[in-house]
């Protein structure tokens, strides 16, 4: 039988083979219900197989639409574009939209090459904790991956201490603006600034809204272009669209996909501002950029966000989440939570804590996983339309096994002083 390669990992994580899903359930092949606080890693914000955008999806092939014609124009794209045209209007943001290739990596990459394009500078800025992605570049940005520095040296990326790094120890603002505007540093002037709002690779790391505003400032300032990696963190999963609106700031450029599909098809998006879109015709390209079956799916995921009713939701689902999580807050084995929108993070004092945890989690039904550095932060991340039943049902879950595991170290450490 053919092999899978060593590469696969979530297979591992969650040794089970799934066959359906429907909303905020998955189930296995034995018909076995899951739970899922996973959503894809942030691709399934409306939920699997969400009943609207599966129509639409459904509709459009019946009708024989085009499926694929590389960046020609085709009606569906004209439709998502208008659509997205009324989103970005509502919140006075002025950009144009590019497509790249159907992955987040593919619209990293391309912001990269186009800032670099415009300010005819190399070095680009990332942040400890950050993640943005798997090819070259990306992975280069990426720091809470250890591995990628052996891959960095050629990429000319400088890092620095993101927002309220080791809990404050520097100022991380004014460390960056001393280093790269101060003679004798070593540290150039960049060609930009990426980083994600919200760390969720990271450890659910968040920024504040006082210090994104001073980056947006101090890039203003010096022409450096601001990139906002809102792949896991946009569409919705902070209580905004977009995650950086909670800041009032506007990024030079914005990256987008996993759930801008809606319905977990590949798609990624690129928004620029007008005076940066220097790209010649096809000088960045891909064969499966604007993927026509993803855009009609995206076009009708965009209802949920022309009123204010899902948004409102999420906030209220986010205050059940506060709630629950305080009541382990102070157990020995829980570092702090932290969190926003349907976004948390629950650290541990390592990882293997983490790790047992979402192991126990799994044989009870319920997909969760981990991140940060060293895997000790248990990630939420439920569809945002999970029910409020479910959502429940689900802290609750978590809760428990958390302070059964926080008992069950407590009996064994005693055992062990009783034993010295």
């Amino acid at each position: 039988m053919l092999e899978e390669s060593n590469v696969n990992y979530y297979a591992r994580r969650f040794p089970k083979v799934f066959n359906y899903a429907k909303g905020d359930i998955v189930f296995d092949q034995n018909g076995d219900e899951y739970l899922d606080f996973f959503s894809g890693a942030g691709t399934l914000n409306y939920g699997h197989n969400n009943p609207k955008l599966k129509e639409a999806a459904i509709s459009f092939l019946n009708e024989d639409r085009i499926l694929h014609c590389l960046d020609m124009d085709s009606v569906i794209k004209k439709e998502f574009i208008e659509k997205f045209d009324l989103l970005l209007a509502k919140r006075n943001l002025p950009y144009k939209l590019q497509f790249p290739g159907p992955t987040g990596t593919n619209a990293v990459e391309a912001a990269i090459k186009l800032a670099r394009k415009v300010t005819k500078r190399r070095h680009i800025v990332s942040f400890t904790n950050s993640f943005h992605g798997m090819t070259a570049t990306s992975y280069a940005l990426s720091a809470s991956k250890a591995e990628s520095l052996q891959h960095a040296i050629s990429q000319d990326i400088l890092f620095f201490p993101y927002c309220d790094f080791e809990n404050g120890i520097v100022d991380s603002m004014a460390f960056l603006e001393k280093m790269i505007l101060t003679p004798g540093t070593g540290y150039q002037l960049p060609a930009a600034v990426i980083l994600e709002t919200i760390q969720a690779e990271g450890g659910v790391k968040i920024a504040s809204v006082e210090w994104l505003k001073q980056l947006r400032a101090f890039t203003e300032k010096n022409n450096i272009i601001l990139i906002v990696d809102d792949i896991q963190v946009g569409c919705g999963r902070t209580g905004h669209f977009f995650s950086f609106e909670r800041a009032g700031i506007v990024p030079d450029i914005v990256l987008l996909s996993k759930s801008i599909s809606g319905l977990g098809l590949p798609l990624s998006l690129l928004l620029l501002k007008p005076e940066l879109d220097i790209w010649n015709p096809g000088e960045y390209n891909g064969t499966f950029r604007a993927n026509n079956l993803a855009l009609c799916t995206a076009k009708k995921a965009l209802d949920y966000w022309m009123d204010d009713k899902l948004e409102n939701e999420v906030k209220a689902k986010s205050q059940i989440i506060h709630n629950y999580l305080q009541t382990v807050e102070e157990m020995p084995d829980v570092v702090n939570i932290r969190g926003i929108g349907l976004i948390w993070g629950i650290e541990f004092i390592d990882g293997d804590t983490a790790d047992r945890i979402s192991k126990e989690l799994f044989e009870q039904k319920l997909i969760i996983e981990t991140c940060g550095n060293d895997g000790q932060v248990l990630k939420l991340l439920s569809p945002l339309t999970i029910s409020e039943e479910n959502l429940v049902k689900g802290l609750q879950q978590i809760i428990d096994v958390i302070k059964a595991d926080s008992s069950y170290n407590t009996v064994l450490k005693d055992e062990v002083i009783s034993s010295l």
